[in-house]
């Protein structure tokens, strides 16, 4: 259904019937999309959720000429996202486990560093692979600039150009 009686022909009421639309007549295939590719009717429908709730904040005014080949990329992007912070989130955990009691962190500490380690993650994952394998090679294995261009065979310039960039865009996506 199309909203005709918009005299001023604004977008957003059109766009807002369309998604409406969209919900209508694709919110059930999309759930049932997602819970055969995970098996959990509970996240399946979390999904299709934050699938529409990011159709409605982030396209809005863009057209859905295959609107399940749209809501299929976007709520894979959500299932990608939301296994990257179940892996980050376990890997953290796993290093917590291997601390004495008395040097973990509070629930609220615990929130905000899995919360960090999430940004960084998604930061570094809008990187060229070698900037963020030099980021890695330098901050986590606490390598020396040289010895990070030995490893990537390199030379000591190109390590420093692309830590430069590395924390340049992580600076962007913190700040805004």
């Amino acid at each position: 259904m199309r909203d005709t009686s918009n005299p001023t022909g604004d977008p957003v009421c059109a766009n807002a019937i369309d998604i409406e639309d969209l919900f209508r007549n694709h919110h059930r295939w999309l759930v049932d999309r997602v819970i055969r590719r995970i098996g959990c009717p509970e996240t399946a429908a979390d999904v299709a959720q934050d699938t529409f709730i990011r159709l409605i904040t982030g396209f809005a005014g863009k057209g859905a000429r295959e609107p399940k080949a749209l809501l299929g990329r976007i709520a894979h992007g959500l299932l990608v996202d939301r296994l990257r912070r179940r892996d980050i989130e376990q890997a953290y955990l796993r290093g917590l486990a291997q601390l004495p009691s008395a040097h973990h962190p509070t629930s609220e500490e615990l929130i905000e560093v899995v919360d960090t380690l999430h940004r960084l993650s998604a930061a570094l994952d809008g990187l060229k692979p070698r900037a963020r394998a030099v980021f890695l090679l330098s901050r986590i294995d606490d390598l020396s600039y040289p010895a990070i261009a030995a490893r990537l065979g390199v030379s000591l310039r190109t390590v420093e150009k692309d830590m430069a960039l590395v924390l340049w865009h992580c600076y962007r996506v913190w700040n805004g």
